[in-house]
């Protein structure tokens, strides 16, 4: 199995979250003929992509922007900081909601994934998660600082919600891949996928910083004077439009799918039979891993380090609005930064398979993100490295508009420093496994990928809450990721096949 063909897995954005990775398992039926498709794509060169095909990676791109305007960079930091009115208290509840969210993915999604094949049809599912994620996206615009919007306790199921819709709706579409495309097309209509919802994702970003952040606060051509459509900044009316465009995006982009992209057929299993067809299906791929001690270890391994750096990205944006004290424009610009820092870790992943061999490479790239983690807990508007800062004190770096101090460089570039490796763990991650699956069983094992990323999705964030709780501090409340991180790698070490060829 080559690298086309597990990339073909997960079409999802690169962001890892424990909304954003708890889903995939749907597309370990289809793992075969992607197999197939990356070894024809690579004597015959590029194949065409119909209107299908290109339909369901345009899909990609009206969902994954969610994952970066609400949960990382612009809502969630909001919530926590402005809606909350404490940010150590905003990051718990955060935590809750996270945790609350993982565990009805986790219990439900993999069972999900096993039976989708037997269902049948998925539009009409697919449909349903749509049009219920539209109005709970408009539905953030009314959760307000105080008592004038949504309380805190219906606004967090709101967003919990919203987790949940979204990794169903993953699943559900990267189910139906091979629908859309032939097993020749399926890798280039996965990779379109994937740059489309990167694209997306870094556009929307871009969008919001131009019509609503930026303006009032610099006085620059290109930029408008006032925020769009009379938006008051005071009333973090600029924060909560992010829902509503979002949703516009969601609406707009998905229409091709339901339009061109062919479904499966309609089944006559019913969904009881579905569904405990698909947990004697479950059972087997676990039964699968008997005798493959190399890849049974580094499943558990990956499911600490995963939690751990999901957890480190679902709260990256509510950390940097608290601790850094940074608002929509540094935050919109934080993401924009780091989608471009993520890109280049992809090829950095690349480069240490290549010369170092997945093992050792997914081993580097823990440890440099336990390292950029602790840097991070370092960090502060008043200091740099655990060292106090005066910033009032020392002369502004530059004159911009933004990050003007030497604690929120060293924070940007430690930022920047996390976003390449924890993306090039996602891509060594999913490299190692195809060089550990059996012949023959590579949508087993990648069943069984997905199911580390589900089982405990949950745990990260859970145990974020925790230690914000306890400490009653945000750096403290990333000490267990920290944690998860280092068992991560301490289980690694037990995994002897080094990945650069063979199976295990």
């Amino acid at each position: 199995m080559t690298d086309h063909a597990d990339a073909g897995f997960d079409a999802g954005p690169s962001t890892g979250t424990a909304l954003t990775q708890s889903l995939g398992s749907g597309l370990s039926p289809g793992l075969e003929a992607m197999e197939d498709a990356a070894a024809v794509s690579t004597r015959k060169g590029g194949a065409r992509l119909d209107l299908g095909a290109a339909s369901w990676a345009l899909y990609q791109g009206a969902r994954d922007p969610y994952v970066n305007l609400i949960v990382i960079y612009v809502f969630f930091p909001y919530f926590a900081t402005a809606v909350v009115g404490d940010p150590v208290k905003g990051q718990s509840l955060v935590a809750d909601i996270a945790t609350v969210c993982g565990l009805c993915v986790a219990l439900s999604a993999p069972l999900l994934g096993a039976s989708i094949d037997k269902i049948g049809r998925r539009k009409p599912l697919l449909l349903l998660m749509t049009t219920l994620m539209l109005p709970l996206l408009v539905g953030v615009w009314w959760i307000k600082p105080g008592l004038s919007g949504l309380g805190l306790g219906l606004a967090s199921v709101v967003l919990g919600l919203q987790g949940v819709v979204f990794a169903y709706s993953d699943l559900l579409h990267n189910s139906m891949l091979t629908r859309a495309a032939t097993p020749r097309q399926a890798p280039y209509a996965s990779g379109l996928a994937l740059s489309l919802g990167n694209f997306f994702s870094v556009f929307m970003l871009v969008f919001v910083l131009w019509a609503f952040a930026l303006p009032g606060k610099v006085d620059w051509p290109i930029i408008p004077r006032h925020p769009l459509f009379g938006l008051d900044p005071l009333k973090h009316e600029t924060d909560r439009i992010v829902g509503p465009v979002v949703a516009a995006c969601l609406a707009v982009l998905a229409i091709p799918l339901f339009l061109f992209t062919p479904d499966a057929p309609a089944s006559d299993v019913g969904v009881f039979n579905a569904l405990g067809q698909g947990y004697a299906g479950l059972k087997a791929t676990v039964r699968s891993l008997k005798g493959h001690t190399s890849a049974a270890v580094f499943l558990g391994s990956r499911m600490l380090y995963t939690d751990g750096m999901s957890a480190l990205l679902v709260f990256m944006g509510v950390f940097a609005a608290g601790v850094m004290h940074w608002h929509i424009l540094e935050l919109l610009a934080y993401g924009v930064l780091l989608s471009i820092f993520a890109v280049i870790g992809g090829q950095v992943g690349a480069l240490l398979d290549a010369h170092l061999g997945p093992r050792r490479a997914v081993q580097i790239e823990i440890l440099a993100a336990a390292c950029g983690l602790f840097c991070l807990l370092g960090m502060g508007a008043d200091k740099v490295l655990f060292i106090p800062y005066d910033p009032a004190a020392h002369a502004p770096l530059w004159r911009g508009p933004i990050w003007r101090t030497l604690p929120e460089a060293a924070f940007l570039a430690t930022g920047c420093f996390n976003a390449v490796f924890i993306t090039a763990q996602i891509a060594s991650s999913r490299t190692f496994l195809t060089r550990l699956a059996p012949p023959g069983q590579s949508a087993a094992f990648f069943g069984l990928y997905a199911l580390s990323s589900t089982a405990t999705a949950w745990l990260g964030s859970a145990l974020v809450r925790i230690f914000t709780g306890l400490f009653k501090s945000q750096q403290a409340g990333f000490l267990p990721v920290a944690m998860l991180l280092v068992l991560g790698f301490i289980g690694m070490l037990f995994v002897k096949h080094d990945g650069k060829e063979g199976v295990a």
